[in-house]
């Protein structure tokens, strides 16, 4: 019989390699435990788990998305040209716009036509912007309307999603929109401004948004109130052969009651209401600990990763809830707004509202929330994290001609492998972790998806100084290949700036594991880290 010490095992994992050997030995060496159970699956991952959010708010269009035509910054169109490279590297499948609340006030007429004649409004989060200097932020000129978005997203390579304003328009411009959108060239006269301003082919948008926060700045409803208005608006709407997906305004978090009165109100005319609902999009910001973005303890960075894992209860609670009513489950649930929101202090521009950098502790949360929603593939139709470019958790942030990827983006680089794969159910075994105040953390968590002999596992170890050894078993395949990529950094509080763009990057390395083709092996997983394995099965 052979054996081995832990330590003997980590010195032959210092190169990436797998390490096989007797079962025995590894399993004695190894402080965690992840299975794989290929043959149960969860359900197909939608490459929609993994959308965006582009709000006229603060840097996120204007200086983000949107530079214009005569800008010296490289462009396509007056689109960041390197925005747009870097979204279709992580196949960015779905964007949503123009908001969040910034959609509540928006008329989508004043972003079409000419841009020189298009008028000047000012924005809807212009009072949170009193101590910036004016400017497209804080008076928004619509050079970036419908048709620019609709550009946007057919150069990035994603579907267009689009939140139509409730609070302050009617049934009667909803249409209309879907008209301008959808319209085969020639039909009518709003497909003829399409048209002229160079669009001459309908945009076939399938996803709207009816309403965004509808129980706040959506209108203040209830949710019996937003129930009866959802029914107006979706009662009729020019299809012009495209399958419209209305997705309703849902809950803010751990809102049950929003949730069961929704889904009461809606279905008293009776449940063939509910072949209106495409999504019910549930909104959660996990929010901050410590002092702010950069300036946190290690108990902050583990009470932020536990918030961020309430994720999982909110998900199987409101799923619960809405099959009290819909028990055929012909509504997924949606996650339109999600991520980190952090104090004002990090932005890199006082026109950059809710502008804030990302460190490493962002990371592990878009990794953990993105493998909880593969966890519930079966449950969960879309997703888009917070925002897009300089806001919230984003995946970039620009200023000029600047340009960086946060660690964020990484991670979605580095998940992008789950994209339209089945979810199969993974078992993950670890020590927890203790922190302040008698509070704990899982140690090792993840998730796993099938797609042919790809097996897909990605795992977190959030510990911030003690690295995992972890026995890998393949339950009902072995493995022939594989290669393993690693994001990690040997501080917490690691960031990417445009003077450091590469201070947080991935590592990437081959997994050998000689002949014999084994079904299990170890890994060593660095502390505080996010790794994606990628396996070749038999």
């Amino acid at each position: 019989m052979t054996t081995a010490t832990r330590r003997t095992f980590l010195s032959a994992l210092a190169g990436g390699a797998a390490l096989l050997g007797p079962r025995s030995a590894r399993a004695a060496a190894a402080d965690s435990h992840v299975e794989v159970l290929i043959d149960e699956p969860i359900g197909r991952i939608s490459p929609d788990l993994h959308g965006h959010f582009v709000e006229h708010l603060g840097g996120v269009v204007y200086d983000g998305v949107w530079v214009g035509e005569n800008s010296k910054v490289p462009n396509l169109g007056g689109v960041r040209k390197s925005l747009v490279e870097a979204l279709r590297r992580i196949k960015a499948p779905v964007i949503r716009w123009p908001g969040g609340c910034f959609a509540d006030g928006y008329n989508w007429r004043d972003g079409i036509g000419p841009r020189a004649q298009r008028p000047r409004r000012p924005n809807f989060w212009l009072d949170a912007m009193r101590r910036a200097p004016d400017g497209p932020q804080k008076y928004d000129p619509n050079e970036f309307g419908t048709n620019e978005f609709i550009r946007f997203c057919r150069l990035a390579g994603a579907q267009p999603y689009l939140a139509a304003n409730v609070r302050s328009l009617t049934p009667l411009d909803f249409d209309q929109w879907v008209e301008y959108c959808n319209a085969p060239a020639g039909s009518t006269t709003l497909a003829d401004e399409r048209a002229a301003a160079g669009d001459a082919e309908p945009f076939n948008v399938r996803f709207w948004g009816v309403g965004n926060e509808s129980w706040g700045c959506g209108g203040e409803m209830t949710p019996e109130e937003y129930a009866t208005e959802f029914r107006r608006w979706t009662s009729w709407a020019p299809r012009f052969g495209v399958a419209l997906a209305y997705i309703a305004s849902g809950p803010n978090g751990a809102s049950m009651d929003w949730t069961r009165g929704f889904f009461r109100k809606l279905t008293e005319k009776g449940k063939g209401q509910l072949r209106n609902v495409y999504g019910w999009a549930l909104h959660y910001y996990c929010g901050t600990t410590g002092k702010g973005a950069l300036d946190f303890s290690v108990d902050d960075w583990y009470e932020l990763l536990n918030k961020a894992d309430r994720m999982e209860s909110l998900i199987t609670d409101h799923w619960a809830a809405m099959g009290e009513i819909d028990t055929e489950r012909r509504v997924k649930l949606i996650v339109d707004e999600w991520g980190a929101w952090h104090p004002a202090g990090t932005e890199i521009d006082p026109t950059h509202l809710f502008g804030q950098v990302s460190t490493m502790r962002d990371a592990l949360v878009a990794a953990l929330t993105l493998d909880t929603f593969n966890r519930h593939a079966d449950k969960l139709a879309m997703a888009n994290i917070a925002q897009l470019i300089n806001c919230l958790q984003s995946l970039f942030l620009a200023r000029g001609d600047q340009f960086v990827l946060t660690p964020n983006y990484h991670v979605f680089e580095m998940y992008a492998g789950h994209q339209a794969a089945t979810a199969v159910r993974t078992q993950v075994a670890a020590p927890r972790i203790g922190y302040s105040d008698r509070k704990s953390l899982w140690g090792l968590a993840g998730s796993a998806s099938l797609e042919g002999k790809a097996l897909v596992l990605t795992l977190v170890n959030p510990h911030v100084t003690e690295e995992r050894l972890a026995e890998i078993v393949v339950r009902g395949a072995r493995i022939s290949g594989g290669s393993t990529i690693t994001l990690s950094a040997p501080d917490i509080h690691a960031h990417n700036s445009f003077t450091e763009p590469e201070a947080v990057k991935t590592e990437s390395s081959r997994l050998s594991f000689g002949e014999g083709n084994p079904s299990s092996f170890l890994c060593q997983l660095k502390p505080a880290s996010v790794t994606k394995l990628s396996l070749t099965l038999a």
